[in-house]
């Protein structure tokens, strides 16, 4: 249980990172490219951590 929580909150920090780096570098669209790949799978991570969680 404590490995899932671990992965829910490290989702959820790659996820904020990504949106935040994403939103800072909206110009460079090789950055966007970089940082939407890093939201969504920040994203899925915390996805799959929190309905592990919850089953």
């Amino acid at each position: 249980m404590a490995v899932k929580i671990i992965g829910l909150i490290i989702g959820i920090l790659v996820l904020g990172a990504g949106i935040y780096y994403l939103v800072k570098e909206k110009h460079d669209p090789e950055s966007k490219k970089i940082y939407t790949t890093v939201s969504v799978v920040g994203g899925v991570i915390a996805a799959v951590c929190a309905v592990l969680l919850l089953l």
